[in-house]
């Protein structure tokens, strides 16, 4: 069989050329075609694609076919293509591109400044601790858009970042609230500290609180999330201010600008002090803190101890509250992590009476976490049946203190939804822990936590329309199975060919979310 195209004369002098499938054979030793079926107007099957269609469809049962095919195309490259698509369209659908090509429009620059800082933001999505420069890492990802952007670029695109961040951040939640109906009656604040290699920008940077890299200098970062973990806003200070400072000029900078009606300050056990908590109720700033449960001797002498039912609020999670005086706490309690604590606390005993018994306290050496479940006695060593008695009432368990009025099950939610600000901050943090050479200027600096910022934005975006439609995978697994899916560009018969790999595992789900369809397989280049 082969195919034949035949041609055919209209009444007004054209031709129209029709595409056959025929098949030879022999009679009465003579070679005859038999016209096995129709294919077409040639140029109309040209046009639509069926006619590659029709061809690939076939090939799938030729063994041959495929051999030819792939050993005469060539591999010119291969590049990342599915976040570049989809987190592209989320840019999109948040009209931040609009806002940043508008920052672009006040003045005379010749680059895309929407492109530029869009590939800042997708580099910190997908790659976000990375030490080769985003310049060289944009030339692996397909989006052709990117090509003509040079590394001076990307710089005077932060200057502009910095330029547009009220406006940026004040669309963003102007449009987030009507996109997917925030919860604004509560945000979140918090702070972190961001180290330097190096000498970083003068007047910014500053030798902060003792802590982790003692000796180097810092920014502090206050970041503003929703009750549900949407970002609203980032505020930058010098590395030496305190956090009360940062949360007045936050808080006065928040209401002004978005008139929440109402800002929750809340904080790890890392951040409480009771000087802070003074400062803030002075203020009338509300928060809500974890304590520290050995170390403060009011929990663990009274609150803890007092009696109470316990109401389940998620899962495996159980509240109640208690009042010493006016102070407010709540203890939350998790039964799954009760079992569990209570488990390797006896396991760890257990061996330890084996221990004293088998080897005598001469030869016995004690861990330093054993310490308070042993006792001399007689100068002989002994498990101290008391120490473990009250270490068993921390078991599963965490003490809030508050000072808002917001419902028990609330307050515990809210605290419970801190993990989404430090992640966020791990986020941030990782792309300023780079050589001075790439931070250098107070522009720069705050540009970056910009781009940060949108990366975060993004991020949110993306989750939340996960779980809006059912989604059971995370938003990071999205986001890893979006990375395995490939542009390729194949060279083949005089022509170049833009070849798409197929989408793993989740991936469909953050194109789905998108409301994108995945490009085709096969395209024409150029």
């Amino acid at each position: 069989m082969y195919p034949r195209v035949v041609r055919r004369r209209n009444k007004d002098g054209s031709v129209r050329s029709y595409l056959q499938l025929v098949e030879a054979y022999r009679t009465a030793g003579k070679v005859r075609q038999k016209v096995i079926g129709g294919i077409g107007r040639l140029d109309v099957v040209r046009e639509t694609g069926a006619l590659d269609s029709l061809i690939g469809s076939l090939a799938r049962y030729s063994e041959r076919s495929w051999i030819e095919a792939e050993a005469e195309a060539r591999l010119a490259w291969s590049k990342l293509y599915g976040p570049a698509l989809v987190f592209r369209r989320l840019w999109e659908h948040l009209d931040v591109a609009r806002e940043v090509g508008a920052l672009g429009a006040q003045s005379e620059i010749r680059f895309s400044l929407d492109e530029a800082a869009f590939a800042l933001v997708l580099h910190r999505l997908v790659d976000p601790g990375s030490k080769r420069s985003t310049r060289q890492w944009l030339s692996t990802v397909y989006r052709p858009q990117f090509d003509g952007l040079e590394l001076q670029h990307l710089y005077r695109t932060l200057d502009h970042l910095v330029r547009g961040k009220e406006r940026l951040e004040e669309m963003l939640f102007a449009r987030s609230r009507d996109l997917f109906s925030l919860a604004v009656d509560v945000v979140l604040f918090d702070t972190t500290l961001v180290h330097f290699q190096g000498r970083g920008p003068e007047g910014l940077a500053a030798f902060g609180r003792p802590g982790d890299y003692p000796d180097c200098v810092k920014v502090l970062v206050g970041l503003v999330l929703t009750g549900d973990g949407f970002p609203v806003a980032h505020h930058v200070f010098p590395g030496n201010t305190a956090d009360i400072s940062a949360f007045r000029e936050a808080l006065q900078d928040l209401r002004r600008r978005f008139r929440l009606r109402r800002v929750v300050v809340i904080g790890d056990r890392g951040m409480v002090s009771s000087d802070l908590m003074e400062e803030l109720e002075r203020d009338g700033v509300e928060y809500i803190f974890g304590m520290r449960l050995r170390q403060s001797r009011e929990v663990g002498a009274e609150v803890l101890a007092r009696a109470g039912r316990y109401h389940e609020v998620a899962d495996n999670l159980e509240v109640k509250e208690v009042r010493v005086g006016e102070r407010r706490y709540i203890i939350c309690r998790n039964p799954e992590e009760e079992v569990r604590d209570a488990a390797v606390r006896s396991e760890i005993i257990e061996r330890t009476r084996e221990d004293l018994k088998h080897k005598g306290p001469q030869s016995f050496i004690m861990p330093r976490g054993l310490r308070r479940f042993v006792k001399l006695v007689g100068g002989d060593l002994a498990v101290n049946e008391a120490a473990i008695e009250r270490e068993a009432r921390y078991d599963g368990k965490w003490v809030l203190k508050t000072n808002t009025d917001l419902p028990t099950a609330d307050a515990a939610l809210a605290y419970k939804s801190l993990w989404q600000v430090e992640s966020a901050f791990r986020e941030m943090k990782s792309g300023l822990e780079v050589r001075p050479v790439f931070v250098r200027t107070d522009d720069h600096v705050r540009g970056h936590l910009v781009v940060c910022f949108l990366a975060l934005v993004l991020e949110a975006t993306l989750s939340r329309l996960l779980k809006d439609q059912k989604c059971t995978a995370s938003c990071r697994q999205v986001m890893s199975d979006l990375e395995q899916m490939r542009a390729v560009r194949l060279d083949a018969r005089g022509k170049a060919w833009l070849y798409r790999t197929e989408l793993a595992g989740c991936a469909h789900e953050g194109f789905r979310a998108a409301g994108l369809r995945p490009p085709p397989h096969v395209q024409p280049l150029g």
